[in-house]
């Protein structure tokens, strides 16, 4: 059984990936038999719905096939009660779906399992132990409860916290539900929740034969990025075992999403990864072109690159400055601040803000170049290179780094697939898996860069990579300089919010268009479009669900941050608190990233 409904069936043949079907798995199809039903999405993933029980034997099976699918992309659910289109799906209450990547196939496989509600899924984490944090996350935002999770409570928010925020019957804002209270009682109940009881963290109590100490590392301390917590368990310094706490930066964009027009979500999409600017509108801009068959012209196409690469440089800046203050060197964060304003003064005067500018729009960008641009560019281009070889003597030569970060946090490509490591933390191991290479979008496939790799995958080749990266995005932006194209910088199509203000203010029916689109927002196709982009930390992307109105049915936010965080016991296990510090700024996680 196949469902496409007209909507879904106008997928554009240039925002098509490596495409699969079922007949192409054999193993899958055999053990599935005629009971999968596969879905037409507007990404064209390989969608499959199958019965729960079908889960586990389908997911070892498509991890130990020849080129297997071993990365486990994501895992969320989607609350399907009130969704318009629900009678084109075989859907129910809620829907599981977990998203699994081949490497070696260049492809991805997308399983659905509905279910009823308060019925239970088996948990994954024996197959993968990174879909610990994500079942968790959907048991916290929807109460679906995991049988056999090592752990299921709550992990983005309190403990003693009531409800499950994205199921559709909990408001969305504060103002829709009953003021807040805080009586002798439940302050009582507040604290005792705040008591910190080694079993329940999974860690081993003081005996006779031991003198464990527990250490708290945050939420306010300059290393973790003052909203994140790591309880220690330590045998003097040694690190005995180390959990992370998320969820002190928790916002709920997600669930903003369902109350913005299209449109109006662009600027939430800003604040996720805070020092990736425009690069976060990228994924999602994406994703509903591709979900409304929105072509954009090559000059658009060339301004988000020149933009997104600028951001790369910005955000690898400050984690280059900040990782060496964190091993103990002051100047060099002075200097790249300074380097950043620089660029920063760039951004400012082409978007007319800095580390937000909220500039690409659905079918372009905001507005043009602004007369002068490239001369601006030029300048930076011309001055950075040299700047970035004085500090990469200064902290990559220096022997107290190299004695503090040399094997480091070590571990192998393998490992690094099972915890769902992206950019540079997987190239580190020497896998050459760059989106911008393997995935082209936007015309990456006309820049002329390489993608630098390393062999350790310690913590110095994970900063080492990121001044190599800043090299190929100066290469990114000459590119861009010398060889920007003439044509519009917005498309001239319905659904792009607002259209250019040129046409509005003397064509009737683009005017019409600008109010509707502007007052009410935009109405996008029924479907689900899905876009991953090469983002500052790895891979960021938008899974975007529309039944046909102004708003996201569904938008999930898969962030790099989130998985990488989890492998931190793993990496920290048997090592120093002082090495723990260095594990943390080789990670280059930003807490909003993480919370979402």
């Amino acid at each position: 059984m196949t469902i496409m409904t007209k909507e879904m069936s106008a997928i554009p043949t240039w925002t098509l990936k490596l495409g699969l079907t079922l007949a192409m798995l054999p193993e899958l199809e055999q053990l599935l038999g005629d009971e999968a039903i596969e879905q037409k999405t507007a990404d064209n993933i390989l969608t499959l719905w199958i019965d729960k029980h079908q889960l586990i034997p389908a997911l070892s099976l498509l991890k130990s096939i020849p080129e297997p699918f071993n990365f486990l992309f994501d895992l969320y659910a989607v609350d399907e009660r009130l969704r318009l289109d629900k009678a084109l799906l075989p859907a129910k209450d809620f829907t599981l779906v977990y998203q699994v990547l081949s490497i070696a196939r260049n492809q991805d496989i997308r399983l659905k399992v509905a279910l009823e509600d308060n019925e239970h899924q088996a948990s994954i984490t024996s197959i993968w132990p990174s879909a610990n944090w994500y079942e968790r996350e959907a048991w916290d935002l929807f109460g679906i409860v995991f049988d056999a999770h090592p752990n299921l409570c709550r992990i983005l928010l309190p403990p003693t916290f009531q409800g499950h925020p994205l199921r559709k019957e909990f408001p969305c804002r504060a103002t829709e539900a009953e003021p807040f209270t805080l009586d002798d009682d439940k302050l009582a109940r507040e604290q005792d929740a705040l008591r910190f009881n080694p079993k329940e963290w999974g860690m081993d109590e003081s005996s006779a034969d031991n003198d464990y100490l527990f250490l708290n590392l945050g939420p306010n301390h300059p290393s973790v990025h003052g909203v994140f917590r790591i309880a220690l368990q330590l045998d003097g310094e040694q690190i005995i075992n180390s959990v992370p706490d998320i969820g002190y930066h928790h916002r709920g964009a997600e669930k903003i999403a369902e109350r913005q027009t299209w449109h109006g979500f662009i600027p939430y999409t800003d604040r996720i990864d805070y020092l990736g600017g425009v690069m976060n509108n990228f994924p999602y801009i994406l994703a509903i072109e591709q979900l409304a068959d929105i072509r954009v012209s090559a000059r658009v196409e060339c301004i988000r690159v020149m933009l997104a690469e600028c951001f790369r440089i910005l955000s690898h800046m400050l984690f280059f400055g900040t990782f060496a203050q964190d091993v103990g060197q002051l100047s060099p964060i002075f200097y790249l601040f300074i380097d950043r304003e620089k660029l920063f003064s760039i951004i400012e005067a082409i978007t007319g803000a800095r580390m937000h500018p909220s500039w690409f729009r659905i079918g372009g960008v905001a507005q043009d170049l602004p007369q002068g641009w490239h001369i601006m560019m030029q300048e930076f281009v011309d001055y950075f290179p040299a700047k970035l070889d004085e500090y990469e003597v200064m902290v990559m030569q220096n022997s107290i780094l190299k004695n503090r970060a040399v094997g480091i946090g070590k571990y192998d490509t393998q490992q690094a697939l099972e915890w769902n490591i992206s950019g540079v933390g997987i190239r580190a191991t020497g896998l050459e898996w760059d989106l911008r290479k393997s995935r082209p979008y936007s015309g990456y496939e006309n820049y002329q860069f390489d993608i630098p790799i390393a062999h350790n995958g310690d913590a110095y080749d994970r900063c080492q990579l990121r001044v190599d990266e800043m090299r190929q995005s100066i290469k990114i932006i000459q590119q861009c300089i010398d060889h920007m194209p003439q044509g519009n910088y917005k498309a001239d199509h319905p659904l792009t919010t607002p259209p250019r203000s040129d046409r509005s203010k003397q064509d009737i029916d683009t005017l019409i268009q600008h109010f509707m689109n502007v007052s009410w927002g935009g109405v996008m196709p029924k479907g689900e479009s899905s876009f991953a982009v090469e983002a500052t930390k790895g891979i960021n992307a938008y899974t975007l669900i529309s039944d046909g109105t102004s708003s996201s049915y569904r938008t999930r936010i898969r962030t790099p941050s989130f998985p990488h965080l989890q492998m931190i016991p793993t990496m920290a296990k048997g090592l120093m608190v002082a090495d723990l510090i260095v594990i943390l700024a080789s990670i280059d996680f930003v807490m909003a990233d993480v919370d979402r």
